[in-house]
Formats: structure tokens, sequence, C-alpha cells
């Protein structure tokens, strides 16, 4: 080939080069620009089981407060068939019924009075489901949370999307009960091809989930970091780890042995629509965000499953990329509201992770360098919680670790 040719072909090949990397970065601009990000609750409870509310009130209440998704999970049931509760004497709930029957009317609200007791009906999934969702702006998603023990241990599980419901299965230790519920998700995944996602619910509630037991599971990606029940000691003790640490500490030995990720979530777990404070299992106290093209409990379980999403007790990110071994974080900024972004990594060799940068603004990026395996961020802000639980008082996010690409 001569080498006027040959000089022909670099240029051609340059040139294509040039238009396959320009069309490469518009395709994942495109992308960007598709994602949106939507606010949603994984672990929520109604009349249904030991929630104090009625379903639909409930998701208009989570609905008028900027969500987008709700799950439903109700210990051990799904909201099929016929169930009748009883409206409780106190006055609190006497005055909610009356407000709810207002609300919905009687055409919606079937009740009767019998020996001075008021019965209500409650609305099954199917009913509360078409009356509450919107296209593109709210979703509720069907959920149970599976609800077992160990020798008096709680040992909790939710499974979002579910489509039939699962019994506990029961086992003859922690960490063989949680599989075997874990097992029976994941069946149903497989046979009904629904994506059923499956998370492990407050483990230090009762402290009856023990780091090993977390660590000996298989097929398991998600657990709550973050639970706003007040019960569930997040924060851990003089002698437990918190979850936070817990998550940290899962994930350095799933890397050990070649498992997926461990994400972590923030739900409200929400019992107590009535009376509100730091004794009570309120609404609103943590959330995900997740960055999905479609408002659908497919895409939303998609994005969950690649990590594309924060947890949050009130602190909103405006984004989080990663690309070329680089994390970059930015914050929605309130008017008089102070940030730390802290940068949370494991070195390779260590046995621990450690704070490998802290800084103050609402920008921050970080170098996943070779000698790191992973990093996440934690977002504290200035600003107080409305109604914290335990110590944790500021509002805060959590980026998913992710990974060095080697």
């Amino acid at each position: 080939m001569s080498i006027f040719k040959t000089a022909k072909v670099v240029i051609l090949l340059v040139f294509l080069a040039a238009v396959s990397c320009k069309e490469n970065k518009q395709a994942s601009k495109e992308k960007e620009l598709s994602q949106k990000w939507y606010k949603g609750n994984l672990h929520t409870h109604s009349y249904w089981s030991d929630g104090d509310e009625f379903p639909e009130v409930i998701l208009n209440w989570y609905k008028s407060q900027g969500y987008h998704f709700i799950a439903l999970s109700d210990h051990n049931t799904l909201a099929e068939g016929e169930k009748w509760i009883e409206i409780s004497a106190d006055s609190i709930y006497q005055r909610a019924f009356q407000r709810y029957l207002e609300d919905f009317g009687p055409d919606w609200v079937n009740h009767k009075v019998d020996s001075g007791r008021t019965l209500v009906k409650l609305k099954t999934y199917a009913e509360y489901k078409s009356r509450s969702e919107e296209e593109g702006r709210f979703l509720v998603i069907q959920a149970e949370e599976i609800t077992d023990d160990f020798e008096g241990k709680p040992l909790h599980m939710n499974a979002t999307n579910i489509q039939t419901k699962i019994e506990p299965q029961g086992g003859n230790s922690v960490s063989q009960v949680l599989q075997n519920n874990i097992n029976q998700v994941l069946q149903q995944r497989q046979q009904t091809e629904a994506p059923i996602l499956p998370h492990i619910n407050h483990p230090n509630f009762g402290y009856g989930i023990a780091l090993n037991d977390m660590i000996s599971l298989s097929g398991e990606r998600f657990f709550e970091l973050y639970n706003g029940h007040p019960m569930v000691h997040n924060m851990g003790d003089s002698t437990h780890i918190s979850t936070e640490t817990m998550w940290d500490l899962i994930n350095i030995s799933y890397l050990e042995n070649n498992k997926p990720i461990m994400y972590g979530l923030a739900t409200d777990d929400s019992h107590h629509y009535h009376k509100s404070g730091s004794e009570w299992s309120n609404a609103g106290r943590g959330w995900v965000m997740v960055q999905s093209d479609t408002l659908s409990a497919s895409s939303l379980i998609k994005a969950l499953e690649a990590g594309q999403f924060y947890a949050s007790t009130g602190t909103a990110l405006k984004s989080i990329k990663h690309e070329n071994n680089k994390l970059a974080i930015e914050v929605a900024k309130e008017e008089g509201v102070a940030y730390t972004i802290t940068f949370i990594g494991l070195r390779k060799g260590a046995s621990a992770t450690e704070e490998l940068r802290s800084i103050k603004g609402t920008k921050a990026d970080f170098e996943l360098t070779d000698d790191l395996h992973f990093v996440r961020a934690r977002i504290t802000s200035s600003k107080l919680q409305a109604n914290p639980i335990e110590s944790m008082l500021y509002e805060m996010a959590w980026t998913q670790p992710v990974l060095r690409d080697d």
C-alpha cells in the first residue's frame, strides 16, 4: 500500500473514531437526560396488619409529600380478600375515621355499626391501587413483610413487587431462617419472571440479626441501613455495632468471597399516623431516591439492583456520577444549610473502612486510586430532622458503594 493510501486510511480511521466517540458521548448524555429521580418508601404498614390507618389515606399522605412510589408491606399478608377492622374507641381514631368517611365518601367506605362498635371493610390492593395511582406521577407496589423468628429473635424481610403471599419458612438458626425466606422470594421471582426485590429489615431490631448472619447470606443485595422505627437501634449500643458499620463489614466479606456488593436502604417502617414523636413509628423519616427512566416497578427495581439510588433522611442530592474511577457528588442546596461530604472507603489489604476525605460544601469528588477496593459517601447537613429517632438528629444521605474498575 502506498504512503498516500496509508495516510488516507489513517485519516479515515481517526475520523470514524472521532465520530464514534462523539456518538457515544451523545448517547450517554441522552441517557442521562432521560433518567429522573423518584422518591419512594419500601416499608410501610396499614390496618391490614399493625398499622393504624387505611391504605388509601396513607398513600394520599405520601403523594402529598412528593413521593413517587410506595410499597405497602404488611406483616405476613397481602391486601386481598375480605377483612373488617374495628375502629378504636379512642377519640383520635374516631375522628380519623370521620375524616376518612368525609374525604372518600359513603360510596367508597363500606362500614357498619354493631352494638356501638364501628366496623370498616378494608380496601384490597387492587382497589386502593386503582384509586391512588397516577401514571408517571405515583406508583403503588405490592409488598409483604415476611415476619419470622428464631428463639424469640425477630427476623423480618420485605419482598417488594411480590406476586403471591409467601409464608414464613422457619429454620434451625437465624441465618437459615433468613436464607429460607430469601430463597422463597427468589424462587417466586424465577417462576413468575416478575422483578421481585428481597431486602433484610432492621437487623438491630431486638439485635436479632448479627453481622455473621448477614455475611452468611446468598442472593441478598439489600438491607436497611436506616429504619425510622424508634426501636430498631440504627446506631447500635455499647456492645452492638451500628448498621452503617455493619454495612461496610458485610461488603468487606462479600468482596473477599466474590459476592455482589450489598446496598443500603433507608425506610420509614411507618405504623403510627395519628400520634407523632420519637416514641412513635411515623411516616416521612427515611426514603430512597432512585434514578430511573420510567416510574414502574420493573424499572425501579432494575435501577436499585444497579445501585442507581441513594438513601436519605432529608438531604437531597442533585447528582451522583461514577465514571473513569471518579465518584462525584453534588448536593441540592437549601439556603442557610451547610453540608459535609465524607468519602468512606476500603483500602486493599485493610480489614476496616476509613474516612478518606471530608469536604465542607455542596460539591465534591473522589478518585478511586488503585489502592482502593470501594468508596461510598455520607452527606451530613446542619439541618435538624423534623421528627428524629435515636441520636440521629441531622438530615443525612448515603450513596451506594462503588468499586474501582481495574
